[in-house]
């Protein structure tokens, strides 16, 4: 019988497993990429040390406006699957609370791994080729490239978001999927650091403080993380802004305002927060106001408060009012900032939007509109929190297109 030939179009973490699982099951797979080499934004994850799946798993790990379809593919392969996938290519993995590495801490052992796994499986692979055109016929589809026509039983689109484009990742696949019949829900940057409007936050820059931050609009609270929050010269930072930048970035999308509120002691109430301040105030009546909370928050904070409550820097702490220690109280605890926008593609880990997935079938991964033609990964609409959830996703929609071809 001959072997079937299925496509891959995009090399990076889902292009690369569907090739090794296709290949794996019998099929002849080309694997076009429009870059010099595959595997690009591979090497950039988990800050170059690839967080490459999570063991705490959860349907709330994952976002689509299809919100059950990202569970369905996970339970189909998981991170435990994903392991074992792994450790069977040579890649030990060591767990920091439950995000799992490469033991060897390089992202470019995961890639090598793979690499060498394409080889061992005579993947035809094809470099700096553009995929311009997909056209399914009776016996297959024809690919158009700026180069050849690659011709194809199956094909299976992988072609990533428009995060982070330097790597390959340029948003060409949405068009591929628009001229197939599918549907494209609005792709906006996620996972990325959010604009706030402040002159203040010039001077904060560099700041990294613990806390809590939610995204607000028209008077609700869409979102909310904790963690270690980064300050910049031109808003906020870290992962919990990360957690609930999507939130914001589709909020200013649909043109709301939006607020973030930013908590620098989420273990304390607003009460308790104004007990301890007036505690503290009585403890040393003479410190001034401009130290006074020296030794619980960053200089810069603390001066940017004191100014902000309009409390002259030499008050003495015990003379402070408690008009004043309330004011400070909500300052710490209730910082509230208007967020203006996301910083650009280029910095964003993912997207949010792309592929409808009420045209996708999860048990297979194919189009609901063309038989034979499946996707994978990011350009479809999923995207998962900061942990490694999103390669879990490219892993699994990967096996499971790569197995169903």
């Amino acid at each position: 019988m001959k072997k079937k030939t299925v496509a891959v179009i995009g090399g990076g973490a889902s292009g690369m497993m569907a090739a090794i699982t296709a290949a794996s099951e019998g099929a002849h797979v080309i694997l076009l990429e429009h870059k010099d080499r595959i595997g690009k934004k591979l090497l950039s994850t988990g800050n170059g040390r690839c967080n490459f799946t999570n063991i705490c798993q959860e349907p709330i790990c994952y976002h689509s406006d299809n919100p059950g379809f990202p569970w369905k593919v996970i339970e189909k392969f998981n991170s435990r699957d994903i392991v074992a996938f792994f450790l069977q290519l040579g890649v030990y993995s060591k767990n920091r609370n439950g995000c799992l590495y490469p033991n060897s801490d390089q992202a470019s052992a995961v890639l090598d791994a793979l690499r060498l796994e394409l080889d061992r499986l005579d993947v035809e692979l094809r470099t700096q080729v553009e995929c311009r055109e997909i056209r399914p016929g009776k016996n297959g589809f024809i690919i158009y490239t700026g180069k050849e026509t690659v011709r194809a039983d199956r094909v299976i689109i992988c072609t990533g978001s428009k995060a982070a484009p330097s790597t390959g990742s340029d948003g060409s696949g949405y068009d591929l999927a628009k001229k197939l019949g599918h549907r494209i829900v609005p792709v906006l940057p996620a996972l990325v650091q959010l604009k706030c409007r402040g002159d203040f936050f010039k001077g904060l820059a560099g700041v990294r403080a613990n806390g809590s931050v939610s995204v607000w609009s028209e008077g609700k609270c869409i979102a909310k993380d904790t963690g270690e929050l980064q300050l910049t010269g031109y808003g906020i930072s870290g992962i919990p802004v990360f957690q609930v930048s999507r939130y914001a970035s589709r909020l200013l999308y649909e043109k709301k305002e939006v607020c973030a509120v930013l908590d620098f002691m989420p273990d304390f109430t607003g009460k308790q927060m104004e007990a301890f301040l007036r505690a503290r105030a009585e403890t040393r009546p003479e410190k001034p106001a401009g130290m006074f909370l020296i030794g619980i928050f960053h200089k810069k904070l603390s001066e940017l408060w004191i100014k902000l409550a309009r409390i002259p820097r030499e008050k003495r702490a015990g003379d402070l009012s408690e008009q004043e220690i309330g004011c400070l109280a909500e300052l710490i605890k209730d910082f509230r900032v208007p967020v203006t926008g996301t910083n650009s593609f280029e910095q964003a880990q993912v997207c949010s939007g792309g592929v409808d997935t009420a045209g996708v079938d999860p048990d297979t991964m194919e189009s609901l509109y063309v038989p034979g033609l499946h996707f994978a990964g990011e350009i479809l609409d999923v995207d998962g929190m900061c942990g490694g959830y999103n390669l879990t996703f490219a892993w699994a929609s990967g096996y499971i297109a790569g197995k169903s071809v």
